[in-house]
Order: C-alpha cells, then sequence, then structure tokens
C-alpha cells in the first residue's frame, strides 16, 4: 500500500480520537451543567408532568410526616414592652412616702401605655409596700394591654404562660416534635419548659433546635 493512503488513515484516526475526547469532554461538562441547574432550580429539559408527579409526592410525604416543628415565636404577642421604675418616685430613690407617691401616680400621663405591655419595678434596694405597685397597676389598667411586676423578661415570661395555658394542642399528639430553638424575638427559656410540659403527655418524642440538627429530649416508649 502506498505510503500516502497509511497517511490518511493516520490522519482518519487521529481525528477520531480526538471526536471521542471531544465527545466525552462535552458529556461530562452537559452533565456537570445539568446538575448544576438543578441545583439552582433552572433545568427546564425535564418533563413538566415528572416534575408536576416530584411536587405531588413531595407534598404527600410532608402531609403525611408526623414530624412538626413548633415555633414559639409564632406566638409572641404583637405590641411595644417597656417597664417603669418606681424609684423615680421615692425619696433619693430609697424612702416611699405615702402622699407624695400617690400624687405622683395621680398626675401622671398613663394615656403614653396605650396598649403597650408594662413591668413595673424598683431598681433600688428600697423596700416597696405591696400596695404601691397595686396603685400603679390600676392607673395603667385603662390604657396597658398588661401589667406586671418585675423584669422585661419575666413580663414575657407571664405572657407567655398564660397563652400556652389556653393553647390547644390536639393536634400535635402521637407526633414527634422538634421545639425550635434558634429565635429572632426575646423568647424566654421559661416558655421552653411550660411548652415541652404541655406537649409531653400527648406526643410521640420531643427534640429541640433545627431539623437539621436537633438534640432528642423524650421518647414515649
Amino acid at each position: 500500500m502506498e505510503p500516502r493512503t497509511y497517511e490518511r488513515r493516520g490522519k482518519a484516526g487521529i481525528g477520531d480520537a480526538l471526536k471521542k475526547v471531544f465527545s466525552v469532554q462535552y458529556a461530562v461538562f452537559s452533565k456537570c451543567e445539568e446538575l448544576k441547574w438543578q441545583a439552582e432550580g433552572k433545568l427546564k429539559s425535564k418533563p413538566l408532568r415528572d416534575l408536576n408527579n416530584m411536587n405531588e409526592e413531595i407534598i404527600n410525604r410532608v402531609a403525611n410526616s408526623k414530624l412538626v416543628t413548633f415555633n414559639l415565636e409564632e406566638l409572641y404577642l404583637k405590641g411595644e414592652r417597656v417597664s417603669f421604675d418606681i424609684s423615680q418616685w421615692l425619696l433619693e430613690g430609697i424612702v416611699l412616702r405615702e402622699s407624695e407617691f400617690r400624687e405622683n401616680a395621680k398626675e401622671y400621663d398613663w394615656t403614653q401605655y396605650q396598649d403597650k405591655f408594662v413591668a413595673l419595678y424598683c431598681s433600688t434596694d428600697a423596700i416597696i409596700p405591696g400596695w404601691a405597685y397595686l396603685l400603679l397597676s390600676l392607673h395603667l389598667a385603662p390604657f396597658a394591654a398588661k401589667v406586671t411586676v418585675g423584669n422585661l423578661e419575666e413580663l414575657e415570661s407571664i405572657l407567655f404562660a398564660e397563652l400556652l395555658q389556653n393553647l390547644d394542642v390536639s393536634e400535635f399528639k402521637g407526633k414527634s416534635i422538634i421545639i425550635k430553638g434558634c429565635a429572632h424575638k426575646p423568647i424566654p427559656q421559661n416558655a421552653y419548659v411550660l411548652l415541652a410540659q404541655k406537649l409531653q403527655p400527648i406526643s410521640k418524642s420531643i427534640m429541640y433546635g433545627e431539623a437539621c440538627s436537633s438534640v432528642p429530649l423524650f421518647r414515649r416508649k
């Protein structure tokens, strides 16, 4: 055979090999792009029927799942929380003079606490008679949404205690519950304790944290 024939065949073989290499590279690239688009939710080549079936399957799994998350933030009452320091009406912040205290309470503009949650407290070591807090709470009653004695955390704790006491938790019966830990609102620790105690008699199990990272607390035997 002539040398030219070998040369043509050699070039053809190299060309076929290059085509195979490029074909493999393109296939790998296409698969990588497909995975990337799937992750980004941009894949449109999948038939719409298959996507609908996938969505229905996901919805059914969620609906039938017994694992639920309880987020205390959803119970958080809207409204401003404020504190009132009664030491401002005490002589040198220590001595309570009844006549002056009553006069201050009578002349004070309580309307500024309209629909607010108010915590009464004393920032000094003064000994406050019980009637003083009662008197101020009665002045606040026509305006404030709630009046308590203590700091703002104790106020929040009382609000959640009242909410949880009247909360119907029958929908959580027999389910595994995750009490959501991370909160963007000031949820008092006492609220988590009260919630756990309320859910324990009816739940299958209780965990704390997030679905991806939770700490087991209770499991019914």
